[in-house]
């Protein structure tokens, strides 16, 4: 599904703001840089809402914050966690309502359905803390750890059926030190991927990357860098 963002009825026509819903489970970091480059005007995008599966995320109050709509989808009113397929039903009655041009997972840490994906208003993209498709699932900076690895870093990519599989677009790399604990080095990874994910957005509202699959064969692909571009940053 490619996104389109720019009327072309003239040349110095404005770029038209990318509609982005966000996906959250927890403190929203990256929700709330999202938020502060938007209000500030470095991004042309409209967050239309924020759709959480945890009613005590503090992603809630940033978006509150930010006067920006609000779906809490936590639990039913027996008190238990709601269900998966419950879940699914009312986040894409939402996400339906909203009509975003994109829906970016930021910190989302529930597994989404095959049917949920195909059927999704928008195109989807994830924030992975690894360098895809290295290290796929959780606890990364443990395993990159014990792996002895040399790099590490954060992904951003095309949410699919399959976890953490779909296409990679850009990532962020930095160098292991050898004092690198797993908090520490997730403290790390968390100041690229507050680099990364509006620097990745920033590029899909202007056009310079595309969601949509069939670009890759297209003859101008053979002229520009291949995917996954990288951020090579020091943190």
């Amino acid at each position: 599904m490619p996104i389109d963002t720019v009327s072309t009825n003239h040349p110095n026509q404005m770029l038209k703001p990318l509609r982005v819903a966000v996906l959250v489970s927890g403190s929203g970091s990256n929700l709330q840089v999202l938020i502060d480059a938007m209000q500030a005007g470095a991004l042309p995008i409209e967050i239309v809402g924020v759709i959480s599966n945890r009613d005590d995320a503090y992603a809630i109050t940033r978006a509150n914050a930010a006067s920006i709509p609000v779906a809490v989808l936590s639990h039913v009113a027996s008190g238990k966690r709601m269900g998966i397929k419950t879940f699914e039903r009312h986040a894409s009655q939402q996400l339906q309502a909203w009509q975003p041009d994109l829906i970016v997972l930021a910190g989302f840490m529930r597994v989404l359905s095959a049917s949920f994906i195909n059927n999704s208003p928008a195109p989807m993209i994830n924030l992975h803390p690894s360098l895809l498709p290295a290290y796929k699932g959780l606890d990364t900076h443990k395993r990159v750890i014990q792996a002895g690895e040399y790099h590490h870093g954060c992904s951003i990519h095309v949410v699919t059926a399959e976890l953490d599989a779909g296409a990679v677009l850009t990532q962020a790399v930095l160098s292991l030190d050898q004092k690198d604990t797993a908090e520490n080095l997730q403290k790390r990874v968390q100041k690229l991927e507050h680099q990364l994910l509006p620097w990745t957005v920033l590029l899909l509202a202007k056009g310079v990357l595309s969601l949509n699959h069939g670009q890759s064969n297209s003859q101008a692909s053979t002229f520009l860098p291949a995917l996954p571009l990288k951020l090579y940053l020091d943190s």
